[in-house]
């Protein structure tokens, strides 16, 4: 999946921003505490020959619709070589919490734009979509599953249509809560811990090598 003198850009909400320095926007800069910081770390201490760039453009707080707003600044002009995306539960957190987020039928068509925009653009981009996902701790309520559910099987639909590399972060979050509690993982349900962060580090490296 990677290959030499790639960009890699991380996109999404919180989970992704993980307390980035908005403020520093270079190649390798301040990639935050999270997985994309340590996704990036990983890859540069394993292949240093590869000249591997990152970037990451995560806000706290986005659903699908706030990404699209802002997809040609923070994405098209950076003219990144892989894009990965992870946005979704503050569609969901936020429709239960506030009534200001996001039906699946939107979040699926905002969704497929972002794609479409990101291949005409960008022709020889390589797509990783990864899967939104919760612990069973929290905020996170019953009622949001079944809203999960189907999110979910919308961007496993959008991977296969748009052969993109897919992260399926719920099934690890789901076997990481058999070795040790919910909260341990996540403490919200939603925002990783730095073991929750790392285990996502390394279970997106694991999936562009499937």
């Amino acid at each position: 999946m990677l290959q030499p003198n790639d960009l890699i850009l991380f996109q999404g909400d919180s989970i992704t921003d993980a307390g980035r320095a908005r403020n520093d926007l270079q190649r390798n800069g301040d990639l935050g505490r999270g997985y994309a910081a340590m996704t990036a770390a990983l890859l540069l201490a394993d292949h240093p020959t590869l000249n591997l760039g990152f970037l990451n453009r995560g806000i706290s707080g986005d659903r699908v619709t706030n990404l699209m707003a802002r997809w040609k600044g923070d994405c098209l002009n950076l003219q990144p070589t892989v894009v990965s995306i992870l946005i979704g539960v503050n569609d969901i957190w936020h429709e239960f919490g506030s009534k200001t987020g996001t039906n699946m039928d939107k979040y699926e068509r905002f969704y497929r734009e972002l794609l479409v925009d990101a291949r005409a653009a960008l022709p020889q981009v390589r797509l990783v979509l990864c899967e939104p996902f919760v612990t069973r701790t929290g905020a996170v309520g019953d009622d949001w599953l079944p809203v999960l559910k189907e999110e979910q099987a919308i961007v496993r639909k959008l991977a296969n249509e748009f052969a993109a590399k897919l992260v399926p972060f719920q099934g690890m979050f789901d076997q990481a809560c058999q070795e040790a509690p919910a909260n341990y993982w996540a403490g919200d349900g939603v925002h990783p811990s730095a073991a929750g962060h790392m285990r996502m580090a390394r279970m997106w490296i694991e999936s562009m090598e499937m």
